[in-house]
């Protein structure tokens, strides 16, 4: 309990993103993934990590007998006096059971967007972009770049008292006062696609798609750019340019993009 406690102190302390806590032949590794880039922090004894894998998972309420298959779950800790969130990932290795937290921290979020590191002329266009009423802005790059930090950050700087403002994510990462987020279940057919039609008919002003994976999706959020609503989301793609073939290789049609 005190290791697992301190793990995430420490990671919360140091500003990292992720713990990675790794089963090897003899022993086990600790990792913490800090401005995109993996560090060791500890190798601890092979015989630690059942103990620790467990009080993770009875921590993000999962089954603890279950070794064999993946399991993915959450939990709400409190570190000086800030709420924060951990999304944890486990995996079954040929060493054992690999953990990965991903640490979601509202701090992070609500600094603002001239805390995210922007050129003053590329923060001038965003900032333009967002203001818009209508339209659909697509925040691209790899795993770990900073999407959702970007798009929860342009959310902060709208009025919630004046616009609906309408998320669909999967999970929801940080919990907003001002915003609706639903949070899809692909076990009860709640896919992004039922939401956001859904979200359509709640009078929206602005929508947030947590990310955009298939063509349906891709296809009502277009749409609902094109009808009155400023549409924010992301896409899995390396760079800006890239999003174009991304959205044609999903299946979106030419004469939408061009729109």
């Amino acid at each position: 309990i005190k290791f697992v406690n301190y793990l995430i102190s420490n990671a919360v302390r140091e500003g990292a993103s992720d713990i990675h806590i790794e089963p090897k032949e003899k022993s086990m590794k600790t990792r913490f993934r800090i401005d995109g880039v993996l560090f060791e922090m500890k190798q601890s004894p092979l015989n630690m990590h059942p103990a620790i894998v467990s009080r993770i998972k009875i921590m993000a309420n999962l089954d603890i007998s279950e070794r064999r298959l993946p399991q993915d779950g959450k939990i709400k800790v409190n570190v000086g006096g800030r709420a924060i969130d951990l999304r944890v990932s486990i995996l079954p290795t040929n060493h054992g059971e690999k953990v990965v937290i991903r640490v979601l921290d509202s701090k992070s979020v609500l600094r603002g967007l001239e805390q995210l590191g922007m050129e003053s002329d590329v923060m001038d266009v965003f900032r333009g972009q967002i203001a818009l009423p209508h339209g659909i802005l697509l925040v691209t790059g790899p795993t770990g770049s900073g999407k959702s930090t970007t798009l929860y950050s342009a959310l902060c700087q709208m009025d919630g008292e004046k616009l609906n403002i309408s998320t669909v994510e999967d999970p929801v990462e940080y919990e907003l006062d001002f915003c609706n987020q639903v949070q899809t279940n692909e076990k009860i057919g709640l896919d992004f696609a039922l939401s956001l039609r859904s979200l359509l008919r709640q009078d929206p002003d602005v929508i947030m798609i947590g990310e955009i994976r298939d063509n349906e999706t891709a296809r009502i959020a277009v749409q609902a750019a094109l009808t009155g609503h400023l549409v924010l989301s992301t896409l899995h793609t390396n760079d800006a340019a890239s999003s174009i073939t991304r959205l044609v290789d999903i299946g979106i049609d030419a004469y939408l993009i061009a729109a």
